[in-house]
């Protein structure tokens, strides 16, 4: 299977490309910076800003799934209108291509609570990735309304801490509107399970123009 991931080497993105090349899958690696990649084997390296990069099409030709791991930075003051902006132009560059399979990498905000609303409208939603949990969950309303693409958004446990090691473990379980929890009340994956589970998809096509989340 030809799988172009988009967003490459980014936290979510450089351990969904080592669970593809773990499987021998042979990846179209994209990124804004692709050194750390050239001469890895089974990826192809493409350096591109996806943002605005109209040649971005030609660079997923060939492949059966495209992956979209695409952030516009935490640290980025206009990371609203970045993601949104960059996510609506992969999506049209995708259209163009004629590929069927796209799987989004969003995020946990566009969950649902107990009373079904987005956890990102929450007053309590911590306010320093508020702005990028929320391009992400308005960018789930738009891939909602594609029936081009079979398309499946993925957002992962509420907590998936960078700063902590994770580990692959192969286990997960799935929902699909609201956070999976655990015995103890906690909603959390390593970002080395939530690869597991993002290539599991790629293999298997559980949730075909559907959302779903993983967690233990």
């Amino acid at each position: 299977m030809k799988v172009a991931l988009i967003g490459a080497t980014g936290f979510v993105g450089s351990h969904i490309l080592e669970e593809l090349v773990h499987r021998n899958m042979e990846v179209t690696a994209i990124a804004r910076d692709v050194e750390s990649l050239k001469n890895k084997p089974h990826v192809l390296a493409v350096q591109m800003d996806v943002m605005h990069d109209t040649s971005l099409g030609s660079a997923l030709n060939g492949n059966d799934v495209v992956i979209s791991a695409f952030n516009a930075g935490w640290t980025n003051p206009e990371i609203y209108d970045d993601y949104l902006e960059g996510s609506r132009h992969i999506l049209k560059e995708l259209k163009e291509t004629g590929i069927k399979r796209f799987i989004v990498i969003g995020g946990a905000g566009s969950l649902l609570d107990e009373n079904d609303n987005r956890l990102v409208d929450d007053p309590n939603f911590p306010k320093e990735i508020k702005p990028g949990a929320l391009a992400a969950a308005d960018f789930y309303e738009v891939i909602q309304r594609e029936d081009e693409l079979d398309w499946t958004f993925i957002s992962p446990a509420i907590e998936m801490n960078p700063s902590k090691k994770g580990k692959r473990t192969g286990k997960y379980r799935t929902g699909t509107d609201h956070p999976v929890f655990d015995h103890d009340g906690h909603s959390n994956i390593s970002v080395e399970d939530l690869a597991v589970a993002v290539v599991d998809e790629v293999e298997n096509n559980k949730f075909i123009k559907k959302r779903f989340t993983a967690g233990y």
